[in-house]
């Protein structure tokens, strides 16, 4: 049988694994070189290297935000006297990637890149200028944006080169929400003429390199997608309930492989379902989604082991979700 990794890289490849394969953001959707993050906290708040400061808003996100109101750009004009990347070129990055990866199991897979600030382009605009300002910006000046995206994206794909030859990564990762819920922040013509180009110069270096890559975006990205492919990305997660999945894998086939959340949806808690009605589902959604490939599934952790502990709903949901999972995974391929 093929390792988690071997399986998982068959559907990178644009192939029909051995199995469903399961996805996890761990393996590197996020990462980025300890260098990227060493003037932040554990936790991710604080300043970046470009003086963005990070916080928490309690349970709102899950995660850390630009500071509401406090950002470091209120003119793109001026970007040139604000922006300035940091020269990375004198770190070890022999010796940063085997400390970076010294907890990594071999047998699993292992991504990640070097977008500016860890997030994409769009989002560096974002964390520097706000939305109002970003979006505003590309509106009104979009060579002056355009200009500034070239000068990330050249000091990105340094890093990137060095990111391939020292970490060996088995995929490079893209992480840019460019969409929220309900549908893109751009136009499709906005994001061919201001961000397409840069995606592209980027994604280039790891797909030269022979490496397949993966896109992060937690919005509705139907209106993208034949720019996602156009640009060489294989996966994409995390596919949100807005999108339709069904659609879209009939569209694509495994050309754009669709890591999508398994989990129990958080209404099942209002509903409570049977044990029959949620086997049914994760067997309806892989009898729709798994042929042929092109599907891989964020699944819940497994419980832990607290006999003291009662399972709570979800915890039981989740249970029945994996368990029956486990018996299908193997079920769809040769």
């Amino acid at each position: 049988m093929l390792t988690a990794k071997e399986n998982f890289m068959r559907l990178m490849r644009c192939e029909t694994p051995e199995y469903i394969p399961e996805f996890s953001l761990m393996w590197g959707t996020f990462f980025r070189p300890s260098c990227y993050t060493a003037t932040r906290n554990p936790d991710n708040t604080g300043k970046d290297y470009f003086g963005v400061e990070w916080v928490t808003e309690g349970s709102a996100i899950q995660g850390a935000l630009p500071k509401p109101g406090d950002f470091i750009l209120d003119d793109i004009r001026k970007w040139r006297d604000v922006i300035k990347v940091p020269d990375f070129s004198t770190i070890d990055w022999e010796a940063m990637a085997k400390k970076d990866k010294e907890n990594r199991d071999p047998s699993m897979p292992f991504g990640g890149g070097t977008a500016p600030g860890g997030q994409g382009l769009f989002q560096a605009l974002m964390s520097f200028m706000g939305f109002v300002e970003g979006l505003a910006a590309c509106h009104d000046e979009p060579e002056e944006v355009k200009a500034l995206l070239a000068y990330l994206t050249d000091w990105a794909c340094e890093n990137a080169k060095r990111f391939i030859y020292y970490y060996k990564p088995d995929f490079g990762s893209y992480p840019d929400d460019i969409a929220y819920e309900s549908r893109p922040f751009v136009s499709v013509e906005m994001f061919r003429d201001i961000f397409a180009p840069y995606w592209k110069q980027y994604i280039d270096v790891f797909l030269e390199a022979g490496i397949p890559v993966e896109h992060h975006d937690c919005g509705f990205c139907e209106p993208l997608l034949d720019e996602f492919v156009t640009l060489g990305i294989t996966a994409w997660d995390p596919v949100q309930v807005s999108n339709d999945a069904a659609a879209i894998k009939k569209k694509y086939g495994n050309k754009l492989a669709l890591c999508r959340p398994l989990s129990a949806p958080a209404a099942w808690v209002d509903t409570a379902p049977s044990e029959d009605f949620v086997r049914a589902y994760v067997k309806e959604t892989l009898d729709q989604l798994a042929p042929g490939g092109g599907l891989a599934v964020f699944m819940p952790p497994p419980p832990a082991p607290d006999a003291d502990t009662p399972a709570t709903p979800m915890a039981q949901y989740n249970a029945w979700v994996r368990d029956e999972f486990d018996k299908l995974k193997f079920s769809y391929y040769k």
